[in-house]
């Protein structure tokens, strides 16, 4: 199974989740968690001496159990690239959480194009997956992907998981903006076309602030 994750947030958040399972005994002890991602172990770095420290911002759930809270062992750091490559000769099942979350690049393809074309593979999307990456075009059920210049057949099981992302939904953003005093012009740059202009339609009746979605490519004078 490979997870393709954001290397910051997004990764703690799926180990958070394999250690539990790995407790439960729902993840089997054979099978290995491998992290392949050397931006994603330095962010787990900071999350692990946070939880030694005790850090305040801590759950106490997650304070409770300790850095295993994120380490679903055996738990198998990947930080160089001949280790990632040795992953493909490991033998039997094995959970693969790698950067980058939407599929558009880092070591994940490699693990993709590996592993999509065998039907006992699975793939699970966490999170919400934007118009234009491959993860979206697999959670819309296509059955090539192109990467690396060819097309790669998808025969592995697609799993959609959404609920772990990690964004403010919108009226979490207009609680966050209330704290606010009023901008001259609020510019709404992320987000798909639809959910951009109804959070600005919200923006405008509900703050009563001047709120624009700009064009690709528009120039604007900000101040």
């Amino acid at each position: 199974m490979v997870i393709p994750a954001f290397a910051l947030d997004r990764t703690e958040v799926v180990l958070h989740e394999l250690a539990g399972l790995r407790r439960a005994g729902v993840l089997p002890a054979s099978v290995p968690v491998y992290v392949d991602s050397p931006m994603a172990l330095a962010a787990l770095d900071v999350y692990r001496d946070a939880i030694r420290a005790q850090a305040r911002e801590l759950r106490p759930d997650v304070a409770a159990h300790g850095t295993a809270v994120l380490s679903p062992e055996p738990f198998l750091a990947t930080r160089t690239v001949q280790e990632s490559i040795e992953i493909n000769h490991a033998q039997g099942p094995a959970v693969i959480v790698s950067a980058a979350g939407m599929a558009t690049g880092g070591r994940v393809l490699h693990h993709l194009r590996r592993l999509l074309p065998d039907s006992r593979n699975a793939v699970v999307i966490v999170g919400f997956a934007a118009e234009g990456t491959r993860a979206r075009d697999l959670v819309d059920g296509a059955r090539t992907l192109k990467m690396f210049g060819e097309y790669v057949p998808v025969r592995a099981e697609i799993a959609n998981v959404p609920h772990f992302s990690a964004h403010a939904d919108a009226g979490q953003l207009l609680d966050w903006l209330r704290g606010a005093p009023a901008p001259h012009t609020t510019y709404l740059v992320h987000g798909e076309p639809d959910a951009a202009a109804t959070l600005r339609e919200r923006i405008d009746r509900e703050l009563g602030w001047t709120a624009v979605v700009p064009r690709s490519g528009e120039a604007v004078l900000v101040r």
